[in-house]
């Protein structure tokens, strides 16, 4: 995307619901070789806040992952991003790639400690089936992952960070100085959110259906059908789903248990006012055994 239809959807929204000036406006990109004049035009678009998809700073990892960047282009983008966007530029580290050894993952860790900005997003890959990656593994020309050295660079990256500054708010989220993405943490607090254009998910309760209605709506995935949908109905809205009772307060659950607050009494009441978290577990055997466990705090 070019930063002429950012700005133009953002006095679209501006219209419809006026935003505070202190709203977080992210934008997720890529390094480049050249990022300075391209993400200075995205800032006067109303953009103020910078996700870069680093993914790694070793070259040889990122051609793995298909990116087109080098670990150059990615430092690059990185220190313009800060001048622009000081204190509001968040970059992702991938761990769990194949062949990849915690000691080399740990100093691309620590070199990224040196430039970084105050939020970083460690992410474990996933293989996905369809990629040259999942096909590489499949038929052995590279090994499988490791499950046991991914957790050791996960843990070995957390107390990095912990020792950095940086709090881990989230499973594979780190912040400091309050650099928490408000964007992502809707999601963590199951508030509502709109997805606009291809692919795009939202949740929400729509206008005139009471406080504790809310469907799951999913746009049309390819950019072409969606804006053929756009034009021809009004929207490209491909399915919406209905979420009962039930299903909100298990991803109330799902997704608290994602955070290091956690949920509390007073967060559950928004979502369950009749029933505390006392009333839904407190009896449960299965808590029970996680509480003796350790692995659950009630």
């Amino acid at each position: 995307a070019s930063p002429s239809p950012v700005a133009a959807v953002l006095e679209a929204v501006d219209r419809a619901a006026p935003l505070p000036a202190d709203s977080e406006v992210t934008l997720e990109a890529n390094p480049t070789s050249a990022p300075g004049s391209r993400l200075a035009a995205f800032g006067a678009a109303g953009v103020n806040r910078l996700s870069i998809g680093l993914q790694s700073l070793d070259d040889t990892e990122l051609q793995l992952l298909g990116r087109t960047h080098s670990a150059r282009d990615a430092l690059q983008t990185l220190a313009e991003a800060r001048r622009l966007f000081p204190g509001r530029v968040s970059v992702d580290l991938m761990l769990g790639l194949p062949a990849q050894q915690v000691g080399p993952w740990l100093g691309q860790l620590r070199t990224l400690l040196g430039c970084c900005d105050d939020h970083i997003s460690l992410y474990q890959l996933s293989l996905e089936r369809g990629t040259a990656l999942f096909t590489h593994v499949q038929r052995g020309t590279l090994p499988a992952p490791d499950p046991e050295l991914a957790a050791a660079m996960y843990q070995e990256g957390r107390a990095m960070l912990w020792e950095a500054g940086f709090r881990q708010y989230e499973v594979s989220n780190f912040a400091r100085n309050g650099a928490l993405s408000t964007h992502n943490w809707t999601y963590w607090q199951c508030g509502q959110y709109l997805g606009v254009g291809p692919g795009a998910h939202g949740r929400f309760a729509p206008q005139g259906a009471g406080s504790h209605t809310r469907e799951a709506r999913i746009q049309t995935l390819e950019p072409d059908n969606w804006m053929k949908e756009v034009m021809r109905f009004g929207h490209g809205t491909r399915r919406r789903v209905p979420l009962g009772r039930l299903e909100l307060l298990e991803e109330v659950l799902a997704m608290g248990l994602r955070t290091d607050v956690g949920i509390t009494h007073q967060h559950w009441q928004q979502f369950e006012p009749e029933l505390s978290l006392w009333d839904v577990f407190g009896a449960s055997q299965e808590v029970k055994v996680l509480l003796v466990q350790g692995l659950l705090l009630l």
